[in-house]
Parts: C-alpha cells; structure tokens; sequence
C-alpha cells in the first residue's frame, strides 16, 4: 500500500517529466508542487517509490522518471479528467459536422483527435453487424446508365453507376425502388442477400438480366460494409516524437500498417472508471513496444456501441486530457451518426 503523500509525489513527478521531459528531482518537486514537507522527506518517498518500481533513474543524476507501473499507478489513482475548454469543443463540432457522409465525417474525425492530442488517432469504421439500410435510390441517367444509391442508418452513403444494355423504363425503375425499399429498410445489411434471394422471379423475364444487374450491385455495397476498417492520421505526430519511443518507433509504425493488428487493439480495450480503455507498454501486448500507450472509447448508433475511436501514442503522453479528447470526440461522433 502506497502512502498517500507518496502517491502525491508520484503525481507530480509524472506531471512533471510529461511536461519537461527532464529526469526530475527533489529540489524540483519542492519548487514546483505545494507538498508541504522536506526535501528530505521527499527524498525518502522517492526512495520508497523507487523501491515499488513506480520510479527509477535513468542515469547516475538525481533525477527520477515514471515507468510503465507508475504511469498506470498514476492514471488508476487520477481522481479528475481535465475538461476541454469552450473553443476546443467548438472547434470540434464545427470541423466534424462539416462532413459530408460517414466516410468524410470518419476522416475528419481522425484528423481531429490526432490535432488534439498529438498522436496518432483510430477511428474504426461502424460494423455490419449493427449496420441498417435506410434507404435505396435508384436514378436513371440516359445513355444506358442508372446511379444507385445505399444509405445506411450509420449515414453512410454508397453509389454505383450501372451500364445496362437498354435504357429501362422509368416504370420499372420506380417498382423495383419501391419494392427494394419497402423490403430492405430497416433491414441489417447482414439480412440484404437473404431478401434479393428471390427478386429477380418477381419480374417478367424480359426485365431479370436488368434485376440481376441492379441486385448484384446491390450486394456488392453491402458487402463493402463488411470490410472492417481502420482509419488512421497523425503518423507525423509520432515521428516527432520519436525520442520517446526508446528506438522502438519502427516498430510502432510496422504494427499501425496492419488493420488486423488496429482492429484487435481496439476491440480488446475495455472501458474502465474514466470512460475509455487504456493499455500501457507491455499491456498492449506487441513485442518490441514498451514505450507506447493506446486508449479508445466507443461510439454509439441508436443506444449501441457500433465502433471504437481512440489514440496511440508514447507513454510519456498526457492523459488526463487525452481521455477527455477522446471522450468528447466519441460523444460528438456519436451525434452525428444518429442524425
């Protein structure tokens, strides 16, 4: 059990070395910090924090650093998460609302939380599983050309020309969107194939092959959605940074190439008391990064949790505005996609 004076000293040490990036020592904690005792008093909760692995020295200097076990002492005991002011939420909701559809209102969202916090941000794509279709639109064009549209409750928006062989009927294009609709919508997109099993022998024979064409389509957007997906900005903010990586960044950036790896990272981070999930160096579960913390949140479509967003970076990072970056990006985009 650590002291609870140990554990303010732990705090500032932490604070402090995320803000300088400077091993720290005694005097320093004793200028900086209102902690009320001697130096040698915090000499002694130094000592005994260093004991407990919490600190250790980088070097034979006075100067302590955290590691990975007093970071994740620090975030566990962090007792208030730093608000974002007014002009960042502002920002926030400015930029994302801005978004056109689902895939510009994912990019812009990925670029804003790496801005905020200097990282690389995650911004997972929403899942099939809890995906819905809204609406189908079908637009002649001339020319032997017909637009379709998919739209999904997620607000995604998807569409594919069609050259077909002979310019249909408006006629037939008004029944076939009528029936795709009155059949599909609010239909999971993992329900789509079962439902155009048997549309085609609902139309006379002449008009099938052009049936054929527009469901074949059809499934191919849906399959579309199946793809999990990651998107990713803020690679630059890692490079900057690379001192903080210890000589591991190459590795860092190998494993942020695989969507595979992002998609497995996210999903296995659990929410804890602060609202997001936090995994520290070796809790990650890659090798050869110690050095590097993630976190993430959900977001939510309808009450449910269809996707996570979150960040990656050095462990030398500051967390408690961090979580409410996170936190706020989640809520926002989360707003959008129940628009």
């Amino acid at each position: 059990m650590i002291p609870d004076r140990s554990l303010e000293v732990l705090r500032a040490i932490v604070q402090d070395f995320i803000t300088s990036n400077q091993p720290v020592g005694s005097k320093a904690l004793l200028d900086r910090h209102p902690l009320g005792v001697s130096a040698a008093t915090i000499r002694n909760d130094m000592a005994l924090l260093e004991e407990e692995e919490l600190i250790i020295a980088p070097h034979t200097s006075a100067g302590r650093v955290p590691t990975e076990k007093g970071y994740r002492l620090f975030v566990d005991q962090l007792g208030e998460v730093k608000p974002l002011t007014n002009p960042e939420r502002n920002a926030i909701e400015v930029f994302m609302a801005a978004g056109l559809d689902l895939d510009d209102i994912v990019q812009r969202t990925a670029r804003t939380l790496a801005q905020l916090t200097n990282t690389l941000a995650l911004v997972q794509y929403p899942s099939l599983g809890h995906a819905s279709v809204r609406h189908i639109e079908l637009l002649p064009l001339g020319n032997s050309r017909v637009l379709m549209m998919l739209i999904t409750d997620s607000g995604r928006i998807q569409q594919q020309q069609l050259e077909v062989e002979i310019d249909p009927e408006d006629s037939l294009i008004q029944d076939l969107r009528g029936r795709l609709n009155g059949l599909l919508s609010n239909s999971q997109l993992s329900q789509v194939s079962d439902v155009l099993k048997d549309l085609e022998s609902q139309f006379s024979p002449s008009d099938r092959h052009f049936i054929m064409q527009v469901t074949s389509s059809l499934q191919k957007l849906v399959d579309a959605n199946r793809q999990e997906k990651v998107v990713v900005a803020g690679a630059a903010n890692l490079v900057k940074r690379d001192a903080d990586f210890a000589g591991e960044l190459s590795t860092v950036l190998e494993a942020i190439e695989e969507q595979v790896v992002l998609l497995r990272l996210l999903d296995e981070l659990e929410v804890d008391q602060h609202g997001v999930g936090l995994k520290i160096g070796s809790e990650i579960g890659l090798v050869g990064i110690n050095h590097t913390a993630m976190m993430a949140s959900g977001y939510q479509n309808r009450g449910t949790e269809v996707a996570k967003l979150g960040i990656l970076g050095p462990t030398r990072m500051d967390y408690s505005s961090n979580i409410a970056s996170v936190r706020a990006v989640a809520r926002y985009l989360t707003k959008l996609t129940e628009r």
